[in-house]
């Protein structure tokens, strides 16, 4: 199987379960917690397979004014997807802010058609949050990342600086392959 990205690539076997999530996608989000002003984001992930059991990730995003303009940027985060046996996933992420996570989780295919996944979830949570002496105070994470009608969903629940695990960001990411 190729790449659903255009990158003529071959998918390696391991990552069948993982294919969904290769591309380049791009989108807005919302944010919140109890210790932050609602804002909203634009974003982009680009997921990507040199042909090695695995995926490299990179996400990029802004502050959105109300017009949908950038403000400034905001997360940025980059690691790697590694699929293991029975749908299961493990995913190391690493963040310039001073933080890096160990992430667990199983992968669910819900829909396929003409050997194409048209349907799937992923479902992560933390093992492990290091942190620098000079990283806000973040401790467990919750992720959910869908395939649902061609888009990317994912939501992302933390806690962090004395809160309890809440929701703090949501986005919905179309395919942007082959953008500039």
């Amino acid at each position: 199987m190729l790449a659903p990205d255009g990158s003529g690539v071959e998918v390696p076997e391991e990552l069948a379960h993982l294919s969904w999530l290769i591309g380049r996608w791009v989108g807005v989000g919302t944010g919140q917690y109890p210790t932050v002003a609602d804002f909203r984001f634009g974003q982009e992930v680009v997921l990507s397979t040199d042909g090695r059991p695995f995926l490299s990730y990179l996400s990029r995003s802004w502050l959105l004014d109300d017009e949908g303009e950038r403000v400034r940027p905001l997360g940025t985060e980059a690691g790697f997807w590694r699929p293991r046996p029975d749908n299961e996933v493990e995913m190391t992420l690493a963040h310039p802010t001073g933080y890096a996570e160990l992430w667990y989780g199983k992968v669910e295919v819900t829909g396929i058609e003409n050997a194409v996944i048209t349907g799937a979830r992923a479902e992560l949570r933390t093992d492990a949050v290091l942190r620098t002496r000079s990283s806000k105070d973040y401790s467990q994470g919750h992720r959910l990342y869908g395939l649902v009608n061609e888009k990317l969903l994912w939501t992302f629940d933390m806690a962090a600086v004395g809160e309890e695990l809440g929701n703090h960001l949501a986005a919905s990411l179309s395919r942007a392959d082959g953008e500039a």
